[in-house]
């Protein structure tokens, strides 16, 4: 979450997922499972709605999330019963790695959750390579710094708003400098 009027901002990444479940098989295996836009689990759900209790009270302007399912789910499950404006912009999304962060098109996203605007995405929206063989192309880490160094001007562009962000927790290391935890929310300012 990043929250501007008071001169700090917080990050939280999605919470619990079947890219967990992924991650340790590919942990155990060397092997990508094949878990393309995981959903949230149960548990997530529920951490996730925990978190909105224990936000309650912070005035946001704005949500913003990454496309991948787990976190509009998360965004949803912790901002969804208050009105405030919630867009899906791919600025933060996850750094293509392995099947969990390829995303799926906007018209299924938008089957998915109907209230939402998904019409400015690209499709696909994630990193691609036309040439690419296999099922995805790992994004470049030189192109994944430069979108990070975006996405901290954006933030600095909108001084004055108190914007939560919904995200992943490489795109947040990469921001911020630290590993965050399911659940975890840090206080974080742009970059200069």
């Amino acid at each position: 979450f990043f929250k501007q009027k008071t001169a700090y901002e917080i990050v939280s990444r999605d919470w619990s997922s079947d890219v967990c479940s992924s991650d340790l098989h590919y942990e155990a295996t060397g092997e990508d499972p094949g878990h393309f836009d995981a959903r949230l689990t149960e548990l997530g759900h529920r951490q996730a709605k925990e978190a909105g209790k224990r936000l309650a009270s912070e005035t946001i302007d704005l949500v913003i999330s990454s496309p991948l399912s787990r976190a509009i789910q998360t965004g949803l499950n912790i901002f969804g019963h208050r009105p405030i404006p919630f867009q899906v912009t791919c600025r933060h999304r996850e750094r293509l790695e392995s099947s969990g962060d390829v995303g799926r098109p906007p018209k299924e996203l938008k089957q998915d959750f109907p209230h939402l605007d998904f019409e400015h995405l690209d499709d696909p929206w994630w990193h691609h390579e036309p040439d690419t063989r296999g099922r995805f192309a790992v994004e470049p880490y030189e192109t994944f710094q430069k979108r990070v160094a975006h996405f901290n001007e954006w933030v600095k562009s909108h001084a004055g708003q108190s914007i939560a962000v919904i995200g992943h927790a490489t795109f947040f290391h990469a921001l911020t400098g630290q590993w965050l935890q399911n659940c975890e929310v840090l206080p974080w300012t742009p970059k200069a």
